[in-house]
């Protein structure tokens, strides 16, 4: 285990504590995955259960464009009507439907009826599960371990199978993120450590390039990273608060960006063009970077996003270069449009709320004041989801795939050993996936298939797919029903 008295930084808050007695000053120092096994193991049980949103506040986002995008995207647009599967089967057989087959749209429909609710295939690890995305083509499946080890699995054709295992190198504690090049062709790691790895994912010969970030700190860690549509840029964020932009063609890094006042937990691509970034740290705040423009002697965010109580702990791009969502220490995943930046009024609340923060998320309780509802000044948020719990680690959450779901949900991990799906529109949990006994850190839904993984503390990793409920006679007779009534219209 590492030196704790190494763990303190510069850029540790503030915070003004109000105790029982005097008030006295702390210094916190950096708040995101620790390296010390001291902290909670995950295991919060029946101890937490995060408070729902029964009535959210749909008002900003019923009158967005992501609205009418996503009615559009799951043929929901136009007036109400009968959106059955009933329906949509009678009017295939009449030949109503264009091209005599569904729309993608309606497939989109279909497919939210079939929603993951049960696991069918696990592995188990003796160590807690970091980690966990599909590729691009949804043909592999990564998972990173704390025992240090990166795991592929061959999920083609209904499978789910390891085909290869890699001992990941210069590994600080646990691989703390993970990431694919576009082709598939290669993988990357990071963690407390001066290095991104870069590792083939085919071959019986494994070779790893280390790539110097070269950073000042003397404990460095790399929480996030990701690649760009070209596979040529590498984007990181750490906890020295900066940015880093590594070119493999140059092998070198060409950019460290001054970026947050604390750890960058969360970086992001905005759109397959790779030219604006997003950022967000445990100041609270989501920043817009656009690439062209970006000078490191002058750092200067396109715009910034506010409305968080505390840190940010993921963010994912819906890759249209306007949306994305956040997930926060405060409990919450936000939507927001980046054409609509936050006044300086909502970064003064946002920065006041994090320094009135005076409790550890990686191992003490959710106090009831840090789950206020009432959003800051200057909170530009479309929406707001609560539902799910973010204790212990930095949690992930994502949107849901285009190709099966029209985006029409995020989903997120949950410290209560959940997988928490909301529908986008209404904010409203439609599912909840659980059989963990630790908190679900990564969750990654196929991108073709309608299949979840997630990867939890417990050790272990479950892929959740929609498993019908048990026939009764008279399910079955209803279906001979209307079985009949297709074949008189034929």
């Amino acid at each position: 285990m590492m030196d704790q008295s190494n763990r303190f930084s510069t850029r540790g808050l503030m915070r003004l504590l109000h105790g029982g007695r005097a008030a006295s000053l702390q210094l916190i120092q950096s708040d995101s995955d620790d390296d010390s096994d001291s902290a909670w193991d995950g295991r919060l049980g029946d101890r937490y259960n995060p408070p729902v949103d029964q009535h959210p506040d749909t008002r900003d986002i019923d009158y967005s464009e992501i609205k009418e995008k996503i009615l559009l995207e799951t043929a929901n647009l136009g007036p109400k009507a009968d959106y059955s599967i009933t329906r949509l089967l009678r009017q295939r057989q009449l030949g109503l439907c264009r091209n005599s087959s569904f729309s993608h749209g309606e497939c989109s429909r279909v497919a939210s009826h079939f929603l993951p609710n049960n696991f069918t295939c696990t592995d188990s690890y003796v160590q807690k599960a970091f980690c966990g995305i599909y590729s691009q083509d949804g043909n592999i499946f990564m998972s990173a371990c704390q025992d240090q080890y990166i795991r592929l699995y061959d999920t083609r054709n209904g499978k789910f199978k390891n085909f290869k295992t890699i001992k990941a190198r210069d590994v600080g504690w646990s691989v703390l993120d993970v990431a694919f090049t576009p082709d598939g062709a290669c993988l990357l790691y990071s963690s407390w450590s001066d290095y991104i790895h870069i590792c083939n994912v085919f071959g019986d010969v494994e070779n790893h390039t280390a790539l110097d970030l070269n950073p000042e700190e003397r404990r460095f860690c790399v929480f996030s990273i990701t690649v760009s549509s070209d596979g040529r840029e590498i984007l990181g964020g750490a906890n020295d608060g900066c940015l880093y932009v590594f070119d493999r063609e140059q092998n070198s890094r060409t950019l460290k960006i001054d970026s947050h006042e604390d750890d960058v937990n969360a970086v992001a691509f905005a759109d397959v063009s790779s030219q604006i970034l997003f950022s967000g740290g445990d100041d609270a705040l989501c920043k817009v970077w656009d690439r062209r423009t970006l000078r490191e002697d002058s750092p200067q965010p396109v715009g910034i996003l506010s409305g968080h109580r505390d840190g940010i702990t993921f963010i994912d791009s819906k890759g249209d270069a306007r949306y994305l969502i956040s997930n926060s220490k405060d409990q919450t995943i936000k939507l927001w449009d980046i054409r609509k930046f936050s006044p300086k009024e909502g970064l003064d609340a946002s920065r006041m709320a994090v320094i009135q923060q005076n409790w550890d998320y990686r191992w003490q309780q959710v106090p009831k004041r840090a789950l206020k509802k009432h959003k800051l000044p200057g909170d530009t948020s479309l929406m707001t989801y609560r539902g799910h719990g973010v204790l212990h680690t930095l949690i992930r959450c994502r949107f849901s795939p285009s190709f099966t779901t029209g985006q029409q949900y995020v989903y997120s991990g949950c410290s209560t050993g959940k997988v928490v799906i909301y529908d986008v529109l209404t904010g409203k949990i439609v599912k909840k996936l659980s059989n963990h006994e630790a908190c679900v850190r990564d969750v990654s839904w196929h991108p073709y298939e309608e299949k979840i993984v997630s990867s939890s503390w417990d050790g272990h990793v479950r892929l959740w797919e929609y498993r019908q409920a048990e026939y009764y006679e008279d399910d079955l007779a209803a279906v001979n029903c209307k079985g009949m009534e297709f074949a008189s219209v034929k």
